[in-house]
């Protein structure tokens, strides 16, 4: 087994595995979510106050109405704030005899796989999305028979820095026509 190949930009860790088999390659890329500090400590305060809670409210008696209110949407909000998303990581295995096997890793253990097979990948893309409020690059799958592009991270949004070698593996193993050494890190052709 090779060395992995780590790359850690904004909130995201990056890392390559190349696994050789007895018949071909095994090519799999990690995108992990990094833990943020801030959230653990707005979580411990949240969870502070949400004890604290009941004994403030035995001592306000009198405005017991309106305290309840705004301690339910302060809960509301902290719950919201730490169940958007419980994805851990997002990995991209490539089989080039077989085909792409996407995996989403949730915190609770559950992973959702999806595969698709070799010969109905026509193209590996990487794209620029732009909303009223921010700009991300995604990294799809133009799939033979499907109406729409298949995006390889669903939930993730990662940089482009480190969508640029799942890219390049994927062309590899896709035999893709484009030269996936024409795509510089800064995301501009040769």
């Amino acid at each position: 087994m090779v060395e992995p190949h780590s790359i850690t930009n904004g909130g995201y860790t990056y890392i390559h595995d190349v696994d050789k088999g007895p018949i071909e390659a095994i090519d799999t890329h990690h995108v992990i979510a990094r833990r943020n500090a801030a959230k653990s400590v707005i979580f411990n305060l949240s969870s502070f106050i949400l004890i604290a809670n009941p004994l403030f409210l035995f001592f306000v008696k009198d405005k017991l109405a309106m305290a309840l209110l705004w301690s339910l949407i302060l809960c509301a909000f902290f719950v919201k704030l730490f169940f958007q998303k419980p994805i851990e990581k997002e990995s991209v295995i490539i089989m080039p005899a077989f085909g792409v096997q996407l995996e989403t890793h949730y915190r609770s253990g559950r992973i959702i796989r999806r595969f698709i097979p070799i010969d109905k990948i026509l193209k590996a893309v990487v794209n620029e999305c732009v909303t009223p409020v921010t700009c991300y690059w995604t990294l799809s799958l133009i799939v033979r028979g499907e109406e729409e592009l298949t995006l390889v991270f669903k939930e993730f949004r990662p940089p482009l820095k480190l969508l640029v070698p799942i890219w390049k593996a994927l062309c590899a193993a896709t035999d893709s026509a484009d030269n996936p050494d024409a795509f510089t890190q800064e995301g501009s052709g040769s």
